[in-house]
């Protein structure tokens, strides 16, 4: 679920500016605000990605907050543009799992949170995903230690105490085109974290598909608002 502006968008190749709303897309909700499509999907966890934080022009923070109150046995996972081991404070309430993207986040900001969350004291008491943003397989990153060959960088990884890896491929994201299962099974064998897919997802064939060769857990939006994939899936 990808919030800009206070309303769920359609994401599609990365293009944020030209992202809509939601409900001009679907066929399964005729809103575009968060908690009514929450309630209408009733998911078991759901990613969410503050992409006003994410472009720096502001944040949807009011709104997490009370998704998080309403919703308190859903599993949250958030990616809130970290940049520094300060904004974590403002959401460790409103997370159960942090998304770190490679867009906003350093290797060494990744390494300093996963060891804090991990460590015997737990000073950051929620779990660390690493979000491999790709777009024609380059790794998208502000970090030169990143700009390397993403399956490099999962094995790069390994040593890290993260909770599991997402490869999000930007320039599948809402196309429907599907996923690239060979570049898939290379990571899964390379990381010795769970591998997580997101972008081109087209149906239930393809969940099958990336179970059988070892991908523990894929993002799926379009393909849940088109109707490819039944909302029963989410619960």
């Amino acid at each position: 679920m990808d919030l800009l502006n206070g309303m769920v968008v359609h994401a599609k190749r990365g293009a944020r500016e030209k992202y809509q709303p939601v409900h001009l897309f679907s066929s399964i909700v005729s809103t575009s605000e968060p908690g009514q499509v929450i309630e209408k999907i009733k998911p078991a966890a759901v990613y969410i990605a503050d992409l006003n934080r994410l472009m720096g022009n502001g944040s949807n923070r009011e709104i997490l907050d009370e998704l998080r109150h309403r919703y308190r046995t859903m599993w949250i996972a958030l990616d809130y543009g970290i940049k520094s081991i300060a904004d974590i404070g403002d959401i460790i309430e409103i997370a159960d799992s942090i998304i770190l993207g490679t867009e906003t986040a350093s290797l060494d900001l990744i390494s300093e949170i996963a060891s804090e969350s991990s460590s015997a004291s737990i000073t950051i008491p929620v779990t660390v995903t690493v979000s491999i943003d790709l777009f024609n397989k380059e790794v998208q990153t502000s970090d030169r230690r990143m700009r390397i060959d993403p399956l490099s960088l999962i094995t790069e990884l390994n040593s890290y105490p993260i909770r599991d890896i997402i490869l999000l491929e930007l320039d599948r994201v809402g196309t429907g085109i599907g996923v690239d299962f060979d570049f898939l099974a290379r990571a899964v064998e390379c990381s010795e974290h769970d591998i997580l897919c997101g972008g081109g997802v087209r149906s239930c064939e393809d969940l099958y598909k990336m179970e059988d060769i070892g991908v523990k857990g894929v993002l799926v939006a379009t393909a849940i608002h088109n109707g490819t994939i039944p909302v029963s899936y989410l619960h």
